[in-house]
């Protein structure tokens, strides 16, 4: 099917971040249910409950700033492609020393 994309062949990014929060708030949930489980304290069970929570949201805000610098990244070397006109001809100016001339090099 040329010319036609999905949604996370669009912003495959997007849904792979999506998906790495599902699964942390997942692990947010499960793991105080098998610490409960093997007999630790309600107590230790919630309190690793909220530091898995804060975490998540930590690496989640991380993620987010990640993904919104990488799209402005991209817009700006968008940007800044147009318009332009690259000559690399024989006639560029490549810096370096050039050759020949009537001044003597020391």
């Amino acid at each position: 099917m040329s010319g036609h994309r999905t949604t996370s062949e669009a912003h495959p990014s997007h849904d792979t971040a999506t998906d790495v929060v599902r699964w942390a708030v997942f692990s947010c949930v499960l793991v105080p249910v098998v610490l409960l489980w093997y007999g630790t304290s309600f107590a230790g069970a919630t309190g690793t409950a909220l530091g898995l929570a804060a975490v998540t949201a930590a690496c989640r805000v991380l993620l987010r700033r990640s993904e919104q610098g990488a799209a402005r990244l991209l817009a700006e070397e968008h940007s800044s492609h147009r318009g332009h006109r690259h000559r690399a001809g024989a006639g560029a100016h490549r810096g370096g020393r050039h050759a020949g001339g009537s001044t003597p090099v020391d």
